[in-house]
């Protein structure tokens, strides 16, 4: 059996973060999933690179 297990991938994800959130923040997150198809990991990570290109100009 191979060592590698899974799909290969471009951009491997080695890192967790874990946050807490309230209700609130999740029936947001939820909803944007649900409007853009996304998963909750896409959708925060477009998050991140939203506030970091604001940051950045």
């Amino acid at each position: 059996m191979s060592p590698r297990t899974g799909r290969p991938t471009d951009s491997p994800k080695r890192h967790d973060t874990r946050i807490r959130m309230s209700d609130e923040d999740i029936e947001i997150l939820e909803y944007c999933c649900k409007a853009t198809g996304k998963s909750k990991a896409d959708v925060i990570r477009d998050g991140i690179r939203e506030v970091y290109a604001k940051i950045k100009k």
